[in-house]
């Protein structure tokens, strides 16, 4: 009985691998590949939310006519969760990101905002620079001020930091125990005086004349 596993096959000593027809694969052909949601989308037909994550058997192509700098973009065919509608994005190795085509729209991602807008700055900045050689000197001069001052931050707490690390905790717990002592003193002293000035109140009059306290000997209508 023949293995099961073969590990070893047979080549006949006239075998010649160029003689073997080679598979021409069309330039369209789609694969179907195994990915997952690269962003949270929303479904144009059904309104679904798909997370990002979520797993898809997909299909994937080529985009014929499209490259970035030579490398290739591809195309991803997925369909909605819910009501099967089919989802289509692709690659934008510019970006180094995905872009929705047709059946969904991207969520808004704060980030991505944030990135453009800076990107926008940088080139507005750029132009002005070239067009304009004294607004370029106080550019630098302000991105040099800048630098100063983190530096000066920087500065400030390696110190602060040198400082903590010299401090012996006894001390600093001999110090927290003193200032709780003195403010619970003072707090008690506070207390006494307010006791001391109700105490006061009782024995006045509403004249402001102080009431004399009746002996037991003395007969209270004698004048």
């Amino acid at each position: 009985m023949s293995e099961r596993k073969v590990l070893n096959k047979y080549f006949p000593p006239d075998f010649d691998p160029a003689k073997i027809p080679r598979r021409r694969m069309p330039k369209d052909e789609q694969h179907k590949v195994r990915l997952m949601a690269p962003f949270s989308m929303r479904c144009d037909s059904c309104g679904n939310y798909i997370y990002k994550g979520t797993k898809f058997n997909a299909r994937k192509e080529r985009v014929e006519g499209e490259n970035y700098l030579g490398i290739q973009i591809f195309r991803f065919y997925i369909r909605c969760t819910r009501c099967s509608a089919e989802i289509t994005f692709k690659t934008d190795p510019k970006n180094s990101d995905y872009v929705t085509e047709i059946g969904a729209q991207r969520n808004f991602e704060p980030w991505r905002e944030n990135t453009s807008v800076s990107e926008e700055k940088k080139l507005e900045r750029q132009m002005e620079e070239e067009n304009n050689p004294i607004k370029a000197l106080e550019n630098r001069t302000l991105d040099s001020k800048r630098e100063m001052d983190i530096l000066d931050a920087l500065d400030e707490i390696r110190t602060k930091n040198a400082q903590m690390e010299r401090l012996d905790p006894d001390k600093i717990l001999e110090k927290l125990v003193e200032s709780k002592k003195a403010l619970l003193q003072e707090k008690a002293r506070k207390e006494a005086e307010e006791d001391d000035a109700i105490a006061k109140s009782m024995f006045v009059s509403a004249d402001g004349d102080k009431i004399r306290r009746l002996v037991d000997d003395e007969d209270p209508t004698a004048i």
